[in-house]
């Protein structure tokens, strides 16, 4: 296998100053590496906005192997300069929600050197955008690009009442995550690279990650489509009413706490199932659920990232989840898990002859609940993969060994 060994004491590049990004270079910092925290002019006055006294870094952060890191992170480098800061990284982290993948990539690739490894949080589809944009733009880099299932821990922007503060609570750390490279040639290689990023301490001491055999496997794998969209749709109602006509504070909501039932339950494994038709018409693998994990307050949420049955009955309490929301339907519950998960999801059924009905009703749902959106309109599409005029020989060779055959 390569030596990665000189990515050891070169800065980590987090791309992305938003909840996810800057916990990931927080925790990075706290553990003694380099990071430089890059963001969009765009969105900079606001997303590294009151950070000069430093990032609070904080919370429970319950894993079953005990690792604790919590304090105050001096973010000494924050730059709108992307291209400098890659060109300085080994590792290079992309933080973002889908909708801001392009932008930034356009911004990065430009500046890749030899040997760099990308990591996208969660993938959602990211690193087939990331090689489709580098033919496009010509680069023909030597690098590894892969993506997870999620994110190393659920967390969650400190507020005080509409304002956003400058630290973030760590509700859980993950013990195992689910990932891959693009071509899946590399996927040993980019696993190994987690020993570099001390965000992923926790996987890497923990159960360690797991191979996804492609990077469908973890746009497949990626359970908040599955959690998210039912549990807004079918439980707008608690939603909207509590902390108005029960309950206690509008920010004490949680779907896990407050929506998820045992109809719930069955709505979110049926959803699973018409995911894991798709998945097996493709070729690709999917995250394993057993039926009986999804009947329980902490749902697939245990599983997937403790690396254990977490079972909270639907009788009893789940303290770890309150507070977590979301706090509005038009959320990125909604506005991100129907047009990337669930859009290509019906994509890839109608491509390889899978009905995907539930999915579909969903999208629906989710047009009449948000009218401003059009989610049909606004999902990403194959087209937008660079898959979608491929056969599925075609494809899988692509995402296996990375050869490309075009349009």
């Amino acid at each position: 296998m390569k030596d990665l060994s000189y990515c050891e004491g070169k800065p980590i590049a987090v791309c992305g100053a938003g909840g996810i990004g800057k916990a990931i270079a927080a925790d990075c910092v706290l553990a003694g590496q380099d990071v430089i925290l890059c963001e969009d002019e765009r969105f900079a006055p606001k997303s590294l906005a009151n950070l000069e006294h430093g990032f609070n870094f904080h919370g429970r952060q319950p894993n079953k192997i005990g690792l604790y890191r919590a304090g105050i992170a001096k973010f000494d480098k924050m730059t709108t300069d992307i291209e400098s800061a890659v060109k300085e990284a080994g590792v290079i982290v992309i933080a973002l929600p889908a909708v801001g993948h392009e932008a930034f990539m356009k911004k990065i690739i430009p500046a890749l050197q030899d040997g760099q490894v990308i990591h996208i949080f969660p993938d959602n589809y990211g690193t087939l955008r990331f090689r489709k944009l580098m033919r496009e733009m010509g680069c023909d880099k030597d690098i590894i690009v892969g993506g997870w299932s999620s994110a190393p821990y659920g967390s969650r922007i400190d507020q005080e009442g509409t304002a956003m503060l400058s630290g973030t609570q760590i509700n859980y750390r993950a013990v195992t995550l689910r990932g891959a490279a693009l071509p899946t040639a590399d996927t040993e290689l980019f696993l190994e690279s987690i020993k570099f990023l001390a965000a992923m301490d926790s996987v890497r001491l923990g159960d360690g990650p797991v191979a996804a055999d492609t990077v469908l496997d973890t746009g497949f794998s990626n359970v908040n489509p599955i959690l998210h969209c039912p549990g807004v749709i079918l439980g707008c109602g608690a939603l909207e009413n509590f902390g108005v006509r029960y309950g206690t504070t509008k920010k004490d909501f949680s779907i896990y706490c407050h929506v998820y039932s045992p109809t719930v339950s069955q709505v979110q494994y049926t959803v699973y199932c018409e995911e894991k038709a798709v998945a097996e018409a493709c070729g690709v693998g999917i995250q394993p659920f057993e039926k009986e994990e999804f009947f329980s307050r902490s749902n697939i949420l245990g599983p997937e990232y403790m690396g254990y049955d977490i079972h909270v009955p639907f009788d009893e309490e789940y303290p770890m989840a309150i507070g977590t929301g979301p706090f509005s339907v038009d959320s990125r519950y909604m506005t991100e898990d129907l047009p990337v998960g669930c859009h290509v999801y019906h994509e890839l059924g109608k491509k390889f002859g899978v009905e995907t009905p539930l999915i579909d009703s969903m999208i629906n749902f989710g047009n009449a609940m948000l009218p401003q959106h059009n989610f049909w309109e606004e999902g990403v599409t194959l087209e937008d993969l660079g898959i979608g005029h491929m056969t599925k020989e075609q494809m899988l060779d692509y995402l296996h060994n990375g050869n490309y055959v075009e349009a």
